[in-house]
């Protein structure tokens, strides 16, 4: 009799763990849904740390926009949100993208000089926890990181540190440093969320440690505003969401692999993302779209997926 009332208490025990496992596994995921949306976003960042005395500090950087976040993907242990920037309140630029799957162990990382290095995680080292992967504006790869979300004190956020290339804001007009280590933040707040960062500008070499250059801190402010807002951006995504689902399809075929991917800077003298302009009209089929991505592939990397 002991011994199957200490059986049923153990069992009893197990069961609430995985109902108090799948309670949080939800509010997880009304979190990150939480950040989809109309906003009105402030960008903010200043220098506040160098450890070289002569460091001349660089100009504080502000702007704001308004943004679309649409949630594209919508599955157990994977959500993804595009964001639409609206510029002049009707044109659209496709932004960032950030996808979060959950106890996933297949991770990638940035090294330098446009290389990202794809790995797989222990199983042991992801339990509970969601990978944030963001993407560039042709989605192509740019940081990813793993951490558990936090609900506590009436504060719901979700923190990691990992490398990543230079910000949009400053990889055309700094040649100083070539490794940005992001310390991110989000949290959702009761007018909408926050992006805060805690960044080390590095320079990275082969064979030699790393140099802190300079930190910096930032506030990305997301304030919720009515839908109605962002119509532009909704409607436009409407147009062209099967032209990107095809983009996504044929980059995941890339990004099936382990080892490293390096991509050229420019082909013909463009970016990858002036490309895709011209791609995006004519609505490309998606082996022209694998096409184009293979331009910008590296043999080394195209070395490296058919030796897998």
């Amino acid at each position: 009799m002991r011994k199957l009332t200490l059986l049923g208490m153990l069992s009893m025990l197990v069961s609430v763990f995985g109902q108090t496992e799948k309670n949080k596994k939800q509010q997880d995921i009304e979190a990150i849904k939480d950040m989809c949306g109309c906003y009105e976003v402030t960008f903010k960042y200043t220098e506040t740390f160098a450890p070289e005395i002569d460091y001349e500090k660089h100009l504080d950087y502000t702007s704001g926009a308004l943004e679309w976040a649409e949630l594209i993907e919508d599955e157990d242990n994977k959500l993804s949100i595009q964001h639409l920037l609206l510029v002049n309140n009707d044109r659209v630029i496709k932004h960032w993208r950030q996808d979060w799957e959950y106890e996933n162990q297949d991770v990638f990382y940035y090294d330098k000089d446009n290389t990202w290095k794809f790995k797989s995680l222990p199983k042991e080292s992801v339990k509970g926890q969601w990978t944030q992967k963001v993407f560039q504006v042709d989605d192509s790869p740019r940081y990813s990181g793993s951490a558990t979300w936090i609900h506590a004190d009436g504060k719901h956020y979700w923190e990691n540190k990992t490398d990543s290339p230079l910000p949009r804001r400053e990889y055309t007009k700094r040649k100083d440093y070539n490794v940005m280590l992001r310390g991110n933040r989000h949290e959702i707040t009761e007018s909408g969320w926050l992006h805060e960062q805690d960044n080390d500008k590095v320079i990275r070499e082969n064979g030699q440690e790393d140099i802190l250059l300079a930190q910096e801190k930032g506030y990305n402010v997301y304030t919720k505003v009515a839908d109605e807002k962002c119509k532009p951006a909704k409607d436009w995504w409407a147009n062209n969401m099967k032209f990107w689902s095809k983009v996504r399809n044929s980059w995941d075929d890339v990004y099936n692999r382990t080892g490293e991917l390096t991509l050229l800077k420019s082909v013909d003298e463009q970016p990858l993302f002036m490309h895709f302009y011209e791609l995006e009209k004519e609505n490309a089929k998606r082996r022209d779209i694998s096409s184009l991505l293979k331009k910008f592939i590296t043999d080394k990397s195209v070395s490296d997926v058919e030796g897998k």
